[in-house]
């Protein structure tokens, strides 16, 4: 294990808004952020407040994310939003520049569909066996938020110079185009959101501002750790394929956005597609037990059929 800790002013001072943070990878990201000395907006639908309904029935919600962010050194502000509605989404927007006049980081988390693509048994199965309203739904959730956040929010991020846009999915550009991801609907989403990426920096380019795609590995998420029935604290223990090995928890995707925004140079990155494991080479931070999982890199010797394989050595 490797001896690193995060900078608590690296980010001080810096607007952040995370949509999509209550829970996995935006709950991470948002964490930090914290850590990292950051102003953090969550944004997402389950608020102790009840006012929306989010698609899962879970206990984690927006506020506790905001606590945590302000557990860790930052300031943690919740704010009960449903990406898929407009006039919400243009209200936050008000409501950030009334407040901050301008944002410096917008991290693109909505999801909202790990239910929706069902389990391993539903997978690879034809378009025309599937659920049609079920797969909709999951392109709705999981490419139309982000094109309505990026829509509204954008304006304030070009307020200034250097601002940067995270659009997170789940495998980079290059795998995602050589292997099919589950079902038509979810292999859509999801590499539609490194394409938005790189369309969006296209767009930002001219005001100094960048966009970059994010993928986490295989992600120990509140949901997949309930999947295996363990927790953070023994989730070696778990029954799974060798690959989890190599997971990562979802601090590990969230100091891969803080590095990122901190280097003063994170334009050479925009429109690129990147991996959490391959930001922590090139920046040098760890995961929360000092490791360095790269399961897409395991992955990719499994695939190959390189003999003797073992997940220690991608850690």
């Amino acid at each position: 294990m490797m001896s690193w800790h995060p900078d608590p002013n690296a980010l001080r001072g810096r607007v952040a808004v995370v949509a999509g943070a209550t829970r996995g990878a935006g709950r991470g990201i948002a964490a930090a952020l914290g850590e990292a000395g950051a102003t953090v907006i969550c944004t997402g639908r389950s608020s102790r407040t009840r006012a929306l309904r989010s698609d899962y029935d879970r206990p984690e919600t927006i506020e506790e994310t905001a606590e945590l962010v302000s557990s860790l050194g930052g300031k943690g502000v919740a704010i009960a939003v449903d990406h898929l509605e407009q006039i919400q989404v243009q209200s936050l927007a008000q409501q950030l520049r009334a407040d901050y006049g301008h944002i410096d980081v917008l991290v693109n988390d909505v999801w909202g569909a790990e239910r929706l693509k069902g389990g391993p048994a539903e997978w690879n199965q034809p378009i025309w066996q599937l659920d049609l309203e079920r797969g909709l739904r999951i392109l709705q959730l999981g490419v139309t938020t982000h094109l309505i956040t990026a829509h509204q929010l954008l304006p304030l991020l070009i307020e200034r110079p250097g601002g940067l846009l995270v659009e997170v999915t789940d495998g980079t550009a290059e795998y995602n185009a050589s292997h099919y991801r589950l079902s038509a609907f979810y292999d859509l989403a999801k590499a539609s959101v490194n394409r938005l990426a790189f369309a969006l920096g296209h767009e930002l380019g001219p005001h100094q501002a960048s966009a970059v795609a994010i993928t986490p590995g295989w992600l120990r998420s509140e949901m997949m750790l309930d999947a295996y029935g363990v927790t953070e604290s023994n989730w070696r223990s778990a029954a799974a394929p060798p690959g989890f090995a190599v997971s990562e928890s979802p601090r590990f995707v969230g100091r891969a956005v803080a590095a990122l925004a901190a280097d003063p140079r994170r334009a050479r990155h925009n429109q690129r597609s990147l991996s959490s494991a391959q930001l922590a080479a090139e920046y040098g931070f760890t995961d929360i037990d000092g490791s360095r999982p790269d399961v897409w890199r395991y992955q990719a010797a499994v695939d190959s059929g390189a003999p003797g394989v073992s997940p220690d050595d991608f850690r």
